[in-house]
């Protein structure tokens, strides 16, 4: 059986942990975001109950890959950082009365399975921590042009007082 796949149930009443790391070209739609397949997804999961009773998984997702940057089309690497708490449902029916239930915008409620596969579980999370138009804090060739900023601009004011006197 795949190391990936688990009995989502299971593993939260046993409060299992589990860890490891991924490369980015082991997750295909990650890869298909990311500029090249360089970089790495650190992860961690832990089977638990919330104070309802409910299953629930901790996931913590770190790891890094390049992006490209929509403002100058170059490259940069994104970090990738999440906590998400993930209460478990038998079926859609059920989740939605757990999400109500719940009213918790920091936890969100799935379907789990007997097969539930946590590398899928991995890279949504990844996928949800990139923007949608992902962008340099600071573009390398903005700080190349900053020296050029420190030059004083005089007001067209300042120009017309000194026209006046």
């Amino acid at each position: 059986m795949n190391a990936y796949v688990i009995d989502a149930f299971e593993f939260c009443r046993i409060k299992e942990h589990r860890d490891g790391e991924l490369k980015v070209a082991e997750l295909p739609r990650l890869a298909e975001e990311a500029v090249d397949q360089s970089g790495f997804v650190r992860w961690a999961l832990k089977g638990g109950a919330n104070m309802h009773g409910h299953p629930q998984l901790n996931l913590s997702v770190t790891g890094s890959v390049k992006l490209m940057c929509q403002r100058c089309l170059t490259p940069f690497e994104f970090m990738i950082e999440s906590d998400s708490v993930l209460v478990l449902a038998p079926d859609e029916g059920s989740a939605d009365e757990i999400d109500a239930l719940l009213a918790d915008e920091e936890v969100e409620v799935i379907v789990g399975s007997r097969t539930f596969d946590i590398r899928q579980l991995i890279e949504d999370e990844a996928l949800l921590t990139i923007p949608l138009s992902p962008k340099h804090e600071t573009c390398p060739d903005q700080l190349a042009l900053e020296p050029e900023k420190e030059v004083e601009k005089v007001s067209p004011f300042a120009v017309l007082k000194n026209l006046k006197q």
